[in-house]
């Protein structure tokens, strides 16, 4: 019998074109995987109805001998923040939406429906995506598989936590902090924030929201592969968003086959700008060894990033900006007004950010921003990526009043959940970063290795990816949930 869990989502979509099995075997066991893998909290809505109704008609198409698309008959999740599908309720991490229905599809879903793909749920997110733990008033906190104390990260914890755990073969998410490749480094799996354009929105709440600081929409999965299929099914321009891209003549799968000896890679393990972990630090520089030894060029950078202080307030101007208009829209189009909601306190104090700067505060935060752009593309210098830890700590505790650390390596940080990240500085930017799995440290946390790229050039990344997977494999790891 066909493992929903062990074959990737090519492999399966492969299996049920050649009849080896089929979408409602496929969805079946998907469905079963969930219902037994209650205790993560991954999912906010199982739409088993509609997905056992798409899986037999996904059967009825591979009978027929109709054209087939690449993600024919898949499982896939999607996060239940910007991404939604018409007739499901789309909660954006609210208690107070607890019963919104959307009344269309985003693109994401009409692109992923469009290759065949059968959607089995939405998943579990913050209030709004507002921080790295998954957490909320609707359904509570989404855990890591490898320990259940432990979050899954967020915003998209619960997208990443369902792939981990085999409730889904691939996964969306979105990232302005650092959304998708914070859950991927606490599951152990991939996670792809691309370029600003890459994979487009159709929301019409704001067309332009999405490059102050820049917030992308991104896949998530266990296997580099099913990365770079994902985006090939997700990119390309969609003209309802004003910053979406042609694909020109790349490709992603491709760019999977490209050798270890002709990747060059710029390493800092620490980004100049937080201390890490050795349990986090360790575990990264052992993988960059080992793409070294199969053949890669390495070479230590140093990051001259802005002043932290100085960087981190340029983020707090402009991601507090977002989040207050985010707020502004869910006040007029939904009637839910978060000063008087019942919401969790870190939603108000995220929203407060933008109290303490106007608009042209907002503004200037471009130049530190400038800075940062400008240090990361000296320290990528002539090499493909800049590799750095994605996480500065081993997963943390899965609750919102569980604190962050305090110390890191025997230094005092602030905790707060920008000293736990690497990923913040790269929304600034706008540079195209994955995380990836680093490996696990001695008492079986998943560490993630972030993978920076120029911008558009998502196809270094994914060949780095590839690499690693292949010298330092992961699929082995994960928990029988």
């Amino acid at each position: 019998m066909v493992s929903v869990t062990t074959l990737s989502a090519r492999e399966l979509a492969a299996a049920i074109r050649s009849g080896e099995t089929s979408a409602v075997t496929v969805v079946d066991a998907i469905l079963e995987r969930i219902e037994s893998a209650d205790d993560l909290n991954a999912f906010i809505t199982v739409t088993d109805e509609s997905a056992r109704e798409a899986a037999r008609e996904a059967d009825r198409a591979a009978a027929g001998g109709e054209t087939l698309g690449p993600l024919h008959g898949v499982p896939v999740a999607i996060k239940d923040l910007r991404d939604r599908k018409s007739g499901v309720r789309n909660t954006l991490g609210l208690a107070a939406l607890s019963d919104n229905v959307a009344e269309t599809d985003s693109v994401v879903v009409e692109r992923l429906e469009a290759a065949g793909a059968v959607i089995v749920g939405t998943t579990n997110t913050p209030a709004l995506g507002h921080t790295i733990k998954t957490d909320n008033r609707l359904v509570g906190a989404t855990a890591t598989p490898f320990d259940l104390e432990r979050s899954a990260g967020g915003s998209s914890g619960g997208s990443a936590a369902a792939v981990a755990a085999g409730l889904a073969s691939l996964a969306t998410g979105s990232d302005i902090g650092g959304s998708l490749r914070v859950p991927a480094s606490c599951c152990n799996v991939v996670g792809l924030k691309p370029t600003l354009g890459r994979v487009p929105s159709n929301s019409r709440l704001d067309a332009f929201d999405t490059h102050t600081p820049f917030m992308v929409g991104g896949p998530i999965a266990r296997t580099a592969d099913d990365i770079a299929l994902t985006l090939e099914v997700l990119a390309g321009v969609d003209h309802r968003d004003p910053y979406s891209v042609p694909t020109g003549d790349e490709d992603f799968l491709v760019a999977l086959d490209r050798p270890t000896d002709q990747l060059s890679i710029a390493y800092s393990p620490d980004l100049d700008l937080l201390p890490v972990d050795p349990a986090v630090r360790d575990t990264v520089a052992d993988a960059v060894d080992d793409l070294e030894a199969a053949g890669a060029t390495v070479r230590d950078v140093d990051v001259a990033l802005p002043d932290s202080d100085e960087l981190r307030e340029a983020y707090y101007a402009q991601v507090g900006s977002y989040f207050a208009a985010v707020a502004a829209r869910v006040e007029s189009h939904y009637g839910v007004d978060l000063e008087t909601a019942d919401v969790e306190p870190t939603v108000t104090s995220t929203v407060a950010l933008a109290q303490g700067f106007d608009g042209l505060e907002e503004r200037l935060a471009n130049g530190p921003r400038t800075d940062a752009y400008d240090a990361i593309e000296a320290a990528i210098g002539d090499a493909d990526v800049l590799v750095t830890p994605t996480l500065t700590v081993p997963p943390y505790g899965k609750h919102l009043r569980d604190r962050y650390p305090t110390e890191i390596d025997g230094e005092s940080v602030d905790g707060l959940p920008t000293d736990a990240m690497l990923t913040w500085v790269f929304n600034l930017t706008g540079h195209p970063a994955a995380s990836v799995p680093a490996g696990v440290t001695d008492d079986g946390l998943p560490v993630g290795l972030q993978v920076v790229g120029r911008r558009y050039a998502e196809a270094d990344v994914l060949a780095t990816t590839a690499a690693l997977e292949r010298v330092r494999p992961w699929a082995h790891r994960y928990p029988d949930c």
